[in-house]
């Protein structure tokens, strides 16, 4: 696992139901449980504070970590596409962005591809992507954070003249290639959930080796979201394999959830003038309300 990964994760699964915040002991603690050492780990935080994705205020000798409004939105992005179920029809809309950036732009030409793949969109032709996901209002922020109005437009279209909805949809994605992730997590997780019903039957399996499962496996399911562009249900291809996957990590995810926050909550220490209360239901089941 790579430190500023993890530390979404982290931040994601169970510190943001604690606090805004947490002291960097704490998340030495946490990561060390993944053989990530502490100078990795100091290393990445103040990485990511750089990169405007953390922020740092000390009390006393203690340094504790918040994320910025920019790390939110990015941990969010992905959290969101996790727990979010997913079953929405489509609304026959295209969202198409066009972009045209100086070859001296280089950085932010590649910057906005990264994006735009993150966000689930294909490229359809040279500079061209497409989405049928109603997805406008995080496109146009992300368009005003990276002042990118001189280069790029988005526009909605329910028709595409020249090629049909599977034409468009063979051009941007390869769901075959998806599909063979998603069947080797299956493959992983289906022995896996087995293994551990049984164990927690006979009550051989720890609250650390929760944890660490839990978070491995929200880990692993979240890089889904680097590939899986979340479309709706009637443009997936039949027998979609995603869907049985998502079945897979719930059923996982909760048969782990309560012992990995117990030793969760040995770990965590917030701030002493922390005044948010902990929200340790939505800890236990992040899919609750999330529509």
């Amino acid at each position: 696992m790579k430190p500023r990964s993890l530390m979404f994760t982290l931040f994601g699964e169970y510190i943001q139901h604690y606090s805004t915040e947490v002291w960097i002991g704490s998340l030495i603690q946490m990561m060390s449980h993944f053989g990530i050492s502490e100078s990795s780990i100091r290393g990445a935080t103040l990485r990511m504070v750089q990169q405007g994705f953390f922020k740092v205020r000390k009390i006393g000798n203690k340094s504790y970590y918040s994320l910025t409004n920019k790390g939110k939105r990015t941990m969010m992005d992905g959290f969101a596409r996790v727990y979010s179920m997913r079953n929405y029809k489509w609304d026959g809309n295209w969202r198409i962005l066009t972009y045209s950036v100086p070859e001296e732009k280089r950085e932010l030409r590649n910057q906005i591809r990264k994006e735009l793949s993150l966000m689930g969109f294909g490229l359809i032709s040279h500079g061209t992507w497409a989405s049928p996901n109603p997805i406008e209002d995080r496109v146009m922020e992300f368009i005003k954070d990276y002042h990118l109005e001189p280069y790029v437009i988005l526009f909605t279209s329910s028709s595409v003249v020249s090629h049909d909805n599977h034409e468009l949809i063979h051009r941007g994605w390869n769901f075959d290639e998806i599909a063979k992730e998603y069947e080797s997590f299956i493959d992983q997780y289906r022995q896996k959930y087995d293994d551990f019903k049984e164990r927690i039957w006979n009550n051989e399996l720890s609250d650390q080796e929760c944890f660490i499962e839990r978070t491995k496996l929200v880990h692993e399911y979240r890089s889904f979201f680097f590939i899986d562009p979340g479309f709706p249900n009637d443009l997936l291809p039949a027998d979609w394999s995603g869907l049985k996957a998502r079945e897979l990590f719930f059923n996982v995810h909760q048969l782990l959830s309560v012992p990995a926050i117990r030793y969760f909550e040995t770990l965590f220490e917030k701030a002493p003038d922390c005044e948010l209360e902990a929200n340790r239901d939505r800890a236990i089941n992040p899919f609750m309300d999330i529509v």
